[in-house]
């Protein structure tokens, strides 16, 4: 049996030799381990690169504005008494603008009111007349003259009667125009009239934009707007919301175009559920042209961007390899790219943000 001194220096030294030996030889070996093993493969989901033919496209600039715009008016005059509508503010149809003071109409109705009791009161005292008088003529006991008076009389009191209520109902119709209410839903751009302010007939009230829809103008050159489709889908990219395209739809495309400029405005219809398009908003508005060519198409997913760059990733011997494209326009939610791409190739269209060139990949069923 060995035995050590550890009291003597040889002793000490050899127990350190050996357990710096059983510490280096470890971790000496879980670092080769590593190396050999290297980085794990990264799993993406790949599309299969096609080429079709597809419409030429030409994108322009064009200008948002609400599907209705209108200056809302009060039809009878009168003092602004409560005003709740306010400067951007996001009203329902129906709901209250202004309300004018209505004193003077009311009074005036009480007094029409008063009048036609007192003409129905003559009126059943005048019937009640015709009705004896009526009886005397059969029986040839009254003169015919008096009546005659009695007849017309009563006739007389019908027709004021019919005068006076056809006077309450006007009243009352003004009295009731005296609220003006939101003829439909939208948002006011500008108030006309304050608290106190005389309003005449017809004076305006508020303006007020309707942004369910959106309207769409874009001046397009002559030589485009007679490749245009009637009633054709296009794409509208509004830069200051969002970077994906909403869909639209040409609804006329105006034959009195620019003398100067030889364009011709163009309306596209686009809705606006969420209400984020504003009237006066920059669009960028990309047409489908009648005329056609071959083009690669992808999913959108498959394009990633480096700076200002477009690029795609090819899958190669279970590599990634990167590709620059330049799109050349989008169709039914695919992109036309151009680029040193093949039909049949493979494309990554989910993992690729974070992907490396020449990077391992494994492709998931």
């Amino acid at each position: 049996m060995l035995k050590f001194d550890f009291n003597s220096s040889y002793g000490g030294y050899l127990l350190i030799f050996i357990a710096l030996g059983l510490i280096i030889i470890p971790a000496s070996h879980a670092e080769n381990s590593s190396k050999n093993q290297g980085p794990q493969p990264v799993p993406v989901r790949v599309t299969t690169v096609e080429k079709k033919m597809v419409s030429d496209q030409i994108s322009l600039i064009g200008t948002t504005e609400a599907i209705a715009k209108s200056t809302v008016a009060a039809e009878v005059s009168g003092v602004v008494e409560y005003f709740p509508a306010r400067e951007g503010d996001f009203v329902k149809k129906g709901e209250p603008l202004v309300n004018l003071r209505s004193t003077d109409l009311e009074l005036h109705l009480k007094g029409l009111i008063a009048a036609r009791e007192k003409i129905k009161a003559n009126l059943q005292y005048a019937e009640k007349e015709l009705k004896r008088l009526s009886r005397l003529k059969d029986s040839n006991s009254v003169a015919e003259t008096k009546y005659d008076n009695a007849f017309f009389t009563h006739q007389a009191l019908l027709q004021e009667l019919l005068m006076k209520k056809a006077e309450i109902e006007q009243v009352d119709y003004e009295i009731t125009q005296k609220k003006v209410f939101a003829p439909f839903s939208g948002f006011v751009a500008k108030e006309h009239a304050q608290l106190g302010e005389w309003i005449s007939a017809g004076g305006a009230v508020v303006t007020l934009l309707d942004l369910s829809q959106i309207k769409v103008t874009v001046d397009v050159p002559e030589r485009y707007s007679v490749l245009l489709f009637p009633e054709g889908r296009v794409n509208v990219l509004v830069k200051s919301i969002t970077s994906d395209h909403f869909s639209g739809k040409i609804y006329a495309i105006l034959p009195q175009g620019d003398p100067d400029s030889r364009t011709f405005p163009v309306r596209i219809n686009l809705p606006n559920p969420d209400l984020k398009i504003k009237s006066g908003m920059e669009v960028m508005v990309t047409f489908n042209l009648s005329t056609k060519r071959n083009a690669i198409l992808l999913p959108k997913d498959a394009i990633a961007t480096a700076g200002t760059n477009k690029l795609v990733f090819l899958v190669a011997d279970d590599k990634a390899v990167p590709v620059s494209v330049e799109i050349l326009g989008y169709h039914d939610g695919t992109v036309a790219v151009e680029g040193d791409l093949k039909p049949g190739s493979k494309v990554v269209i989910r993992g690729n943000e974070r992907l490396r060139p020449g990077q391992t990949v494994i492709v998931a069923e």
